[in-house]
């Protein structure tokens, strides 16, 4: 739970770090992720905390899952299906051990959050416009430029395995 909870800080603390990863205004239809047409929305970097993850395997990462006022609330109350209007972000960065930790513990004891990676993710909720993906549109964008049609495939049909959950991945970590 140690372990867990000084990530939480270590993402929450470097959540500022992620803001040259993307501009957040002044963009153009060309910004926007093909597929679903998403544009990367303003103010993100300041939403709220829904979940804090670590992907192992070939992802290894440490990520920050975000929600707007819309996804905040459905993710407190336990709604499912989220309402339309929500948006989920997800901010990764390299999962990297902490040599100072390691001298003082005599072994790989703490990990912290390092150079973003994977690119930033969005899941937008709207039950009509998204109607063949389950009411979710999907981007992800890397440095700021949205990532390729394949990319944009390949996202419900992961997310599909998570129906019972809106989709969701991740659970509301109070």
């Amino acid at each position: 739970m140690r372990r867990i909870a000084f990530a939480l800080v270590a993402v929450v603390s470097l959540a500022g770090v992620a803001t040259f990863m993307a501009p957040a205004s002044g963009q153009t239809d060309a910004d926007a992720a093909p597929i679903f047409g998403i544009k990367i929305p303003p103010g993100y970097r300041a939403w709220s905390v829904i979940a804090v993850a670590h992907e192992e395997g070939k992802l290894n990462d440490l990520r920050a899952i975000l929600g707007n006022d819309v996804a905040i609330a459905a993710a407190r109350e336990g709604k499912l299906p989220y309402p339309d209007g929500a948006i989920v972000a997800r901010l990764a960065w390299s999962y990297d051990p902490l040599a100072e930790s390691e001298k003082a513990f005599g072994q790989r004891q703490s990990f912290v959050a390092g150079p973003p990676k994977n690119g930033i993710q969005f899941m937008v909720k709207d039950s009509t416009k998204y109607a063949s993906t389950g009411g979710w549109g999907f981007a992800q964008f890397d440095d700021g430029k949205p990532a390729s049609e394949a990319v944009h495939n390949a996202c419900f049909a992961c997310h599909a395995i998570v129906k019972a959950r809106d989709l969701v991945f991740n659970r509301y970590a109070p």
